[in-house]
C-alpha cells in the first residue's frame, strides 16, 4: 500500500531550480555562492529556493566563518521515490505493450513507405 506523500518534500522538488541544486549537492557540501555560478538568478533568490529545500529537510546548513555551506539529506527523498515506484508497474506494463505491438508489425511496409519517401523527395528535389 502506498503511503500519503510527503508534501514539503513533494513541493520542493517540484521545482526544476531545486531539482538541480539538490544535484550539485550530491557530489557534496558547497557554500550559496558555489550553488549560485550555474544559475542566472540572484543569491536572494537561491537563498529562497535552500530555505525551501531546508523547510522540507532536504539539506542541511553549516556555517564556516561567513560562509553558509548546504549538504543533501537524501533520506526524505524516499517517499519521492517510493510514491514514483508504485506507478512504475504501470509504465512497464505499457511499455511492454507497446514492445509487442511493435513487433508484431511487418518490417517491409515500413522500408517500403521510408523509400518511396525517398524517391519522391527526390524527385521533387529536381524541379
Amino acid at each position: 500500500m502506498i503511503t500519503a506523500p510527503d508534501l514539503p518534500v513533494f513541493r520542493a522538488v517540484a521545482d526544476p531550480t531545486r531539482r538541480a541544486i539538490l544535484d550539485l549537492l550530491m557530489a557534496g557540501e558547497r557554500a550559496v555562492n558555489d550553488l549560485l555560478k550555474p544559475f542566472r538568478m540572484t543569491q536572494p533568490a537561491i537563498s529562497q529556493h535552500l530555505r525551501v529545500l531546508r523547510e522540507a529537510g532536504l539539506v542541511t546548513e553549516r556555517r564556516d566563518g561567513r560562509r553558509r555551506i548546504y549538504k543533501l539529506e537524501a533520506a526524505p527523498l524516499r517517499s519521492v521515490h517510493e510514491w514514483a515506484a508504485h506507478y512504475e508497474r504501470f509504465w512497464t506494463d505499457k511499455l511492454t505493450t507497446l514492445g509487442d505491438y511493435l513487433d508484431e508489425m511487418p518490417d517491409e511496409p515500413a522500408k517500403k513507405q521510408a523509400t518511396s519517401k525517398r524517391t519522391k523527395k527526390r524527385s521533387t528535389s529536381k524541379h
